[in-house]
């Protein structure tokens, strides 16, 4: 069981729009930084920051592919989160919209 710490530091990551937009991203699919940048029209280094904020607090996993690092939800033996992701907003449109994804 969590903390009421822990559960107060993890709401405090997921208060920040673009941490929550990632977060709803990544509900959807896998992806790397590159990718994220697109989709948000943002630059790199801030939503590389998110993302090392989302994987300190625990709550998105990193896989090294090659020179690629790709990021998914890690919220999956976190019930209390995993309801709270379930109700994000798809971003299936946004990720449609976007045909070139994939870091090349």
């Amino acid at each position: 069981m969590n903390t009421i710490d822990e559960l107060s530091e993890s709401l405090k990551l997921l208060s920040d729009k673009t941490r929550l937009t990632i977060m709803a991203l990544l509900k959807e699919q896998e992806m790397c930084v590159c990718d994220i940048v697109d989709i948000l029209e943002t630059t790199q280094p801030n939503v590389s920051q998110h993302l090392r904020k989302l994987k300190l607090g625990g709550l998105v996993n990193e896989t090294r592919r090659s020179q690629w690092i790709y990021y998914s939800l890690n919220v999956a033996d976190k019930p209390h989160l995993q309801s709270l992701v379930d109700q994000l907003p798809s971003m299936k449109e946004r990720l449609a919209a976007r045909t070139n994804l994939k870091c090349d």
